[in-house]
């Protein structure tokens, strides 16, 4: 029980976490110029992604939700395997702990979006330059891509028993 409890809490700060600044970037930057934090690397910018990663399928938004509800019910349907696989140990372990609320709060919080807005929004603008542009993205995208890093770095840093 302590464990579902910290992870609920867990996910239920960074959904706050997420809606918040998807609601500031709507708020102070919809319909007005990407604004730079760090000159030639780093602006806010207000997207309105209809698709998913990297702009990918616009205009699926209700595909991708299904997508996503399905993935979020298999991860928690195969948790213990998923982010707890039998005889991992040490830092394999605890990456694993760290990567379950992060996954699940990355998955709901573009899953909101999706299902009340039909589109979600982007705000962190990367780039070098002129050269080189990251699409944009939001905290849900960073708690997924965390968590898909963790998940992959686990079993390279466990000790099997």
């Amino acid at each position: 029980m302590r464990r579902f409890l910290l992870v609920f809490a867990a996910v239920a700060n960074i959904l706050l976490a997420d809606a918040l600044t998807k609601e500031l970037a709507a708020g102070y930057l919809k319909g007005s110029a990407a604004v730079s934090v760090i000159d030639g690397f780093f602006n806010l910018a207000y997207v309105e992604n209809r698709g998913c990663a990297w702009g990918m399928l616009q205009g699926q938004s209700w595909p991708l939700a299904a997508f996503g509800v399905l993935a979020l019910a298999l991860l928690v349907w195969k948790r213990q395997n998923v982010f707890f696989e039998p005889g991992r140990t040490g830092w394999g372990r605890r990456l694993g702990a760290v990567a379950e609320p992060l996954l699940y709060a990355g998955i709901v919080g573009n899953l909101i979006d999706r299902v009340f807005r039909g589109y979600v929004i982007d705000f962190l603008d990367f780039h070098w330059g002129e050269a080189y542009h990251f699409p944009c993205f939001n905290i849900a995208d960073v708690c997924i891509t965390l968590a898909a890093a963790f998940l992959l770095a686990g079993p390279l840093l466990t000790r099997r028993s």
